[in-house]
């Protein structure tokens, strides 16, 4: 058979680049997959740091916008502190310098030449010390107090195993400081702000939170306690999605941060810090996405609604095109997000998948035909069910179904969620079920059988949640008494 003979391939089909890999066959490949194909983010050149493209950064915004409000409604106010830090600051608190040390990157040179011992600068990791130091010069006395700061900035925390999104080695996060006169009030915020963050996973991203207090050996370095939110991903890890800490007097005493009291006396402030970064559309993705791509819960989608102009001749697509303007200009009235796609470039059935892929919560398809009819056809994302609806109803049905899209999110992922929780009373149970989700058991409180749980079965602590009644038992690892079960998993 001549070269000329010989069956040529099949060509391939133009939506063929946006197919995944299966959840099932490989999660790890259909995330990095969805994250790149989705144009979401994409590897930068920088060691472990990343491109966060259009799509990927208006979640962000959606997301910081729902949340500054959040903020801003508990009485906080921005600022904005620096990126370089000295490195002084952080040898001055020495939980807090030995925990950061190896994710530190320090700034050894600057204006062509290298800088001495003791003015060289960390590039921030976390801001508590520079915060510290600003609060020091504007806490003179309690009538300064409470301060109720946050920042909106990026970090760098040098990252040897790098995933986009979930860890990588610049990223993007808030981070809130707060300065009160007494450890009840410190602690009252602490706890405040955790119910902002889970109230934003659960009304606004969709997912279900778990949250508790997190051991002595995960918590924060420098806090007196910390306290998470923990999600569990489709593959039944566990996502730490948001932690607050109650810092004590510890950054207090480090810098001097000292008020004048009512009777008269100097005291140290009592700290809080808290905080969620770019993770959380990670968290996003793993929570709610299929095999055909992103899907993204109504209150957050950059895209709540896509309306596709189907018609053959140029005089179809006129008058469609008028009509699609035409509902386009009445949802956006109505406060709906939505795209007209009149790119004649590409079929509908590439379109279809694209929209798909890029998670678009509501696909309004509209043509010549439709139009004789005075209807219009609606896909939903998530379950893909389709509907034709009337002209005159569009408005009405596209925010009935992204009401109903947010809320069968939120049901299913905390179905999932239920279906994969588990006591574990033994050794053999643990051991079994390492892979199979969130793990209540009970536990000694020591660091080493901690650590034997990790070293041997992979999963970690996640925290000791509010809401589980707490009864005594035996550690199921060296049989000693234990206070109540706590949360193992495998995790992110």
């Amino acid at each position: 058979m001549t070269e000329q003979n010989a069956a040529a391939p099949a060509p391939k089909k133009q939506n063929d680049n946006l197919k995944l890999p299966t959840r099932a066959e490989d999660f790890s490949g259909w995330y990095n997959d969805l994250v790149k194909r989705a144009k979401l983010a994409d590897n930068s050149d920088v060691r472990g740091s990343m491109v966060i493209r259009p799509n990927g950064y208006a979640i962000w915004e959606n997301m910081q916008r729902v949340l500054d409000g959040m903020f801003k409604d508990t009485g906080h106010q921005n600022a904005y502190f620096p990126v370089l830090i000295p490195e002084s600051y952080l040898a001055k608190e020495k939980k807090h310098v030995a925990d950061f040390a190896p994710q530190v990157a320090v700034v050894t040179h600057a204006g062509g030449k290298p800088l001495p011992e003791g003015e060289r600068y960390v590039i921030r990791p976390t801001s508590e010390t520079i915060i510290n130091r600003s609060f020091t010069n504007w806490v003179q006395s309690y009538r300064d107090l409470p301060i109720l700061i946050n920042q909106w900035a990026n970090v760098m925390r040098w990252e040897m195993r790098p995933r986009l999104f979930l860890r990588t080695t610049e990223f993007l996060w808030q981070e809130g400081h707060t300065c009160h006169a007494t450890e009840a009030d410190a602690t009252e915020e602490t706890l405040k702000m955790l119910d902002v963050y889970e109230r934003f996973a659960e009304d606004y991203m969709a997912m279900p939170v778990i949250k508790g207090q997190k051991t002595e050996s995960e918590k924060f370095p420098g806090a007196v306690n910390t306290y998470s939110i923990e999600a569990m991903m489709q593959d039944k890890k566990a996502l730490q999605a948001g932690t607050s800490h109650m810092l004590g007097q510890n950054f207090a005493k480090m810098f001097d941060t000292m008020y004048q009291s009512k009777e008269g006396k100097k005291e140290y402030v009592w700290q809080t810090s808290w905080g969620v970064s770019t993770r959380l559309i990670g968290a996003l993705i793993m929570s709610h996405s299929d095999d055909a791509g992103l899907i993204v819960p109504p209150k957050l989608a950059p895209m709540q609604c896509v309306i596709v102009i189907i018609g053959k001749t140029p005089e179809e697509r006129t008058v469609v095109r008028e009509k699609a303007h035409a509902i386009a200009a009445d949802l956006k009235k109505a406060g709906v997000r939505v795209l007209v796609d009149d790119d004649e470039t590409k079929g509908p059935g590439f379109k279809y998948a694209e929209y798909e892929l890029r998670g678009a919560c509501l696909r309004v398809d509209l043509g010549p035909k439709d139009l004789e009819k005075s209807q219009a056809m609606l896909t939903r994302r998530d379950t893909k069910a389709k509907e034709a609806i009337g002209i005159d109803t569009v408005v009405a049905k596209v925010q009935e179904q992204l009401d109903a899209m947010q809320k069968a999110l939120f049901q299913k992922a905390k179905d999932f969620r239920t279906a994969h929780t588990f006591e574990v009373n033994s050794i053999d149970e643990l051991k079994a079920k390492a892979d199979d989700g969130f793990l209540l058991a009970h536990w000694d409180g020591t660091p080493e059988t901690e650590k034997r749980i990790k070293d041997e079965f992979g999963l970690t602590t996640r925290n000791r949640p509010f809401d589980l009644k707490q009864e005594p038992g035996k550690c199921i690892i060296t049989g000693n008494p234990s206070t109540g079960r706590i949360v193992f998993a495998k995790a992110y």
